[in-house]
């Protein structure tokens, strides 16, 4: 069996993946997604465990009793890895796995999962933690005649005038 940092190497290079090995089995990378254009990754082999630790979100600005348990009842359907947050509040996705779990097919299934579950929960926690600053600046590119392209995802509850309460992932 290959050692654990040389198989996540390898696996970053068949998927084309570019990275920095920070220190010896230390990986930093960026997964490509939709709604959260890059996930910031970083995967650690360490003696007795693989930990992989990816970036979601900052800590949001408002509705923090509401955003957190929506985490928490999105934990309970994920693979691998679960919701956390650190000191200053920010949102991470965490795993931390045997050695034995440093296969092509394990990294990507709990890679998959992180790029997925970042990628398919980024506007929820948007709309749940930054609604005011996303109408101010809606209402602000309106005014203005500027483009609302990158808040079309928005848009609905936007332009319907909604409280977060209406909206149907809050």
């Amino acid at each position: 069996m290959a050692e654990p940092a040389t198989v996540v190497r390898e696996w970053l290079a068949d998927n084309e993946v570019e990275y920095d090995e920070t220190a010896p089995g230390m990986f930093s990378f960026g997964l490509p997604g939709e709604r959260k254009l890059s996930t910031p990754v970083r995967v650690d082999v360490g003696p007795h465990a693989l930990g992989v630790h990816a970036f979601v979100c900052r800590n949001p600005d408002e509705n923090h009793a509401r955003v957190h348990r929506w985490l928490l009842e999105k934990n309970l359907k994920l693979y691998g890895v679960a919701f956390a947050i650190d000191h200053h509040g920010d949102i991470y996705l965490d795993a931390r796995l045997p050695l034995s779990s440093a296969t092509p097919e394990d990294l990507d299934r709990i890679l998959g999962t992180v790029l997925a579950t970042a990628d398919d929960s980024f506007n929820t926690i948007l709309e749940l933690g930054f609604a005011s600053s996303i109408r101010k600046e809606w209402e602000w590119r309106i005014a203005r005649g500027e483009s609302t392209r990158n808040l079309e995802a928005f848009r609905g509850w936007l332009e319907a005038g909604s409280s977060e309460e209406d909206r149907p992932d809050a």
